[in-house]
């Protein structure tokens, strides 16, 4: 009781921290960074339902992205639906897209669910680019309109980072919610051992589709907030670099963690742009680093640290 009283300590002193951020840090470019990243959390905390509890390998995390990117974009572009309901859409189409990379997990595993999930992300990108009628192609969408809430206009850096985090919150305390009930017992025991799962009569399927659907989920409401952050987007926002991306994320922060997912989210978000300054070798330092951390930390960043984050 005493350590999860801490945890929870800890989690509000982080939060109490994170509201007061946007005053602490003046620049808008900064600000903007620190908007990334609540993005790139969101992300990384549903690609972990997949690759981190049920163990199942997925890289094609940016075609998701993207497709929750245009979806809200061309709602509210092209039929000029409000943010608030084209949101609902992207959840819609999120439980869509996980039901159809779900299936094929039933079939595949390894090496070659990531190369069905690479081709997925590609897919899409190419869908983005080719259907120049719907999607504006290589020319993306722009004039993509911010939230507003009670008149209250949320289209500035500023406050869109306290919707970010709002949802940044929430998605956090709901993915600790999944992972403490009966389906997240049911990820972790697929990942251990799959076979035992289902020698206990549990339909391990169903429990693999719905992790791939908590996951698309994440990922799609996640896009739509990019979308509506930038005010533009383009297919080469979502290469199969930004899914490599995302994963390194996972394994750098913790694996399996919700914890992790929020580590590796900040540093990999933050650490090129503050590398910036050495010029054409800052992308080779964070290499460096990133792999000196993989090396010297196999759990990722999550295991520096004792309670109370130790199996958050």
């Amino acid at each position: 009781m005493k350590k999860v009283k801490t945890a929870h300590l800890s989690y509000l002193s982080l939060i109490i921290m994170l509201l007061f951020l946007p005053y602490i840090v003046k620049g808008k470019y900064d600000i903007m960074l620190f908007d990334q990243v609540l993005i790139n959390i969101m992300v990384v905390i549903g690609l972990n339902f997949i690759s981190g509890l049920t163990g199942q390998t997925n890289l094609g995390m940016a075609g998701i992205f993207g497709v929750g990117a245009y979806t809200s974009a061309l709602l509210t572009t092209r039929l000029g639906l409000s943010p608030w309901l084209s949101l609902i859409c992207v959840v819609n189409m999120g439980v869509i897209l996980g039901i159809v990379l779900g299936y094929p997990s039933l079939r595949f595993s390894g090496t070659y669910l990531a190369l069905t999930t690479i081709g997925f992300g590609e897919i899409a990108r190419l869908l983005f680019n080719n259907m120049t009628d719907i999607t504006y192609g290589t020319q993306g969408v722009a004039n993509i309109p911010g939230y507003s809430f009670f008149n209250i206009s949320i289209s500035d850096e500023k406050s869109f980072y306290y919707l970010l985090l709002f949802f940044t919150v929430m998605s956090v305390l709901v993915a600790l919610r999944i992972i403490k009930s009966k389906w997240g017992r049911a990820f972790k025991a697929i990942r251990d051992n799959e076979l035992a799962v289902q020698s206990c009569g549990i339909n391990v399927a169903e429990i693999k589709i719905k992790s791939f659907i908590v996951s698309t989920v994440y990922a799609c409401v996640a896009g739509a907030l990019y979308a509506h952050l930038m005010g533009y987007i383009n297919p080469s926002d979502f290469t199969l670099d930004l899914s490599v991306k995302y994963f390194m994320m996972l394994v750098m922060g913790g694996i399996g963690t919700v914890t992790g997912s929020i580590l590796g989210g900040i540093v990999i978000t933050t650490l090129p742009e503050y590398l910036r300054f050495l010029k054409d070798y800052y992308w080779l330092i964070f290499s460096i680093i990133v792999l000196i951390c993989i090396v010297l930390l196999p759990n990722g960043l999550v295991s520096v640290f004792k309670n109370p984050f130790k199996k958050a």
